[in-house]
């Protein structure tokens, strides 16, 4: 399954500063009320929304995502919903003043159905008024970035091998991922591996489908909200109005 080994490994390397990112722009964007992370990882970001006030529910379609965010909420003395569920079927939630989905997990997504799909029910599971946050990979890495990238990780546990490579589609990018755990048992290293796909779309496409999912006033921004689109962004910030 998809996150299975990743979902430790991200969580030791992800940068925390990038949270509290999420955190402003999100807080800038509405008021603190009820709020829904789709594919909140490892629970950091979900934290820091209840911290500051907001009713939060987290899910993630990765059981090993939400085991590491549950230990995290009880180390941190909160309790808040955690949902195993899938972003492009909903069915069960309450509706929301704020939907969010960040960490460019929107690209995950197959294709543009699958994107409508995403779209569609962020739309049903909103409140008149309520707000749909989302980032993507611009184009710029995608196409750029990411083709020929490699990083290697190691502790005193773990070794993890990531090189990326383009995709099938325009657009998009595969990620192979190899994880090497230290077994005692054996004295050596049991070797796993997993590769994730993502595609990210031109602007248009975005806006076109949250225009059909019914959304208005959609806002295009890059740097966390803080700039507007500019050719060498590596990652584009939606606000939309339900």
């Amino acid at each position: 399954m998809i996150y299975s080994k990743f979902a430790e490994i991200y969580n030791e390397l992800m940068d925390d500063s990038l949270y509290e990112k999420w955190q402003n722009y999100v807080e800038k964007r509405s008021d603190k009320s009820d709020l829904l992370e789709v594919a909140c990882g490892t629970g950091d970001l979900a934290i820091l929304l209840k911290k500051s006030g907001y009713n939060v529910t987290a899910s993630d379609l990765s059981y090993e995502m939400l085991e590491i965010a549950a230990k995290k909420i009880e180390d941190n003395n909160l309790l808040f919903d955690l949902v195993q569920i899938d972003m492009l079927d909903l069915t069960g939630l309450e509706k929301y003043d704020v939907i969010t989905c960040f960490d460019d997990s929107i690209c995950y997504l197959k294709n543009e159905n699958e994107l409508q799909q995403a779209f569609n029910q962020a739309f049903v599971h909103l409140n008149n008024g309520g707000k749909y946050l989302f980032d993507a990979h611009s184009l710029y890495q995608m196409d750029t970035i990411f083709p020929g990238y490699m990083y290697n990780f190691k502790n005193s546990e773990n070794a993890f091998m990531w090189s990326s490579y383009e995709g099938e589609f325009e657009h998009s990018i595969e990620h192979d991922l190899t994880f090497f755990s230290w077994n005692e048992n054996i004295q050596g290293y049991d070797v796993s591996e997993e590769l994730h796909h993502e595609r990210t779309y031109e602007l248009d496409v975005y806006v076109n489908h949250l225009k059909k999912a019914g959304f208005k006033d959609i806002e295009v921004t890059t740097d966390f909200g803080n700039s507007a689109i500019y050719d060498h962004a590596t990652r584009w910030f939606f606000e939309c109005t339900k």
